[in-house]
């Protein structure tokens, strides 16, 4: 039987670990650390987003500092912001609501939050701590993945291991976390000639495409591990970018759609608000 990897069920202990590590090192509410997150305009889904990240804050016992821009807000004003909460300690940590509106530059906004708040991890000075392996706040959703993987006991390590896609928010750096645990990595992605030659080898296949159902049967090495990063909406409910009915009793392990990889993200987004608090305190 292929063994379903229970990302809600991980992600449940690990919020619960925060929670637990908030209050022991915070009896005073107000001195927890506080997660700024940034809106800009009115997009519904980035609404959802932005709700779902603040209840876990809430909940987590942290300081939900929340920042609402209208789609009219110029560059300018919204680097404002970021200068502003980059400044101000009692912020632990910046997240800025992706994508923004049309005329936003968001990869020079982005950088504009300093590598000790960037709890999204995807500033150019977070990635360069990725890639040499030097401590920093990594991006949640790959981070989750390494999680769900050490949670089933999956040997990294010396594994073959396939990433398909290169995105800034998962693909790369998952590709970068994989190799600095020691993992034989491939990246494949769309101008990859042979896919499942690339995929077939694997040991650790991670899918995180945005393409419904692009990895079957034939991309799968018998007794893999499969981690299915993608979740699209169909009329008959959440599907991935696996056809995971395919892969039943020939994967060794699987990430479901829903309840896998997405419950690690909002988790690991807490970790990494705990983590940028705690190494302020750290610095003399």
């Amino acid at each position: 039987m292929t063994r379903r990897i229970d990302g809600t069920a991980v992600a449940r202990r690990i919020r619960a670990e925060v929670a637990s590590e908030v209050a022991r090192l915070h009896p005073d509410p107000s001195t927890a650390p506080g997660l700024a997150t940034i809106l800009v305009g009115d997009d519904p889904a980035s609404a959802v987003y932005v709700a779902a990240k603040r209840k876990a804050v809430r909940e987590a016992g942290m300081q939900d500092l929340h920042v609402s821009l209208p789609a009219e807000a110029t560059q300018a004003e919204v680097a404002g912001v970021i200068d502003r909460l980059a400044q101000d300690p009692v912020v632990s940590g910046i997240l800025l609501q992706l994508p923004l509106p049309a005329g936003l530059e968001s990869g020079a906004l982005i950088n504009r939050i300093p590598p000790s708040k960037d709890v999204d991890g995807l500033t150019t000075a977070s990635a360069g701590l990725l890639a040499r392996d030097q401590p920093g706040l990594r991006p949640c959703t790959p981070a989750g993945v390494i999680e769900l993987l050490d949670s089933e006991g999956v040997t990294i390590e010396g594994a073959k291991a396939c990433v398909v896609g290169r995105s800034d928010l998962v693909g790369r750096p998952m590709g970068q976390m994989l190799l600095n645990r020691d993992a034989t990595v491939t990246v494949a992605h769309k101008e990859t000639r042979d896919l499942i030659s690339a995929t077939r080898e694997a040991d650790i296949l991670v899918v995180a495409t945005g393409v419904q159902g692009l990895i079957g049967r034939e991309h799968v090495k018998p007794g893999a591990t499969v981690i299915d990063v993608g979740i699209h909406r169909t009329p008959t409910g959440l599907t991935g970018d696996v056809r995971a009915e395919e892969l039943e009793g020939f994967a060794k392990c699987l990430t479901p759609v829903p309840g896998g990889v997405g419950p690690m993200t909002i988790a690991m987004l807490m970790v990494n608000t705990l983590r940028a608090a705690q190494w302020a305190v750290a610095v003399p």
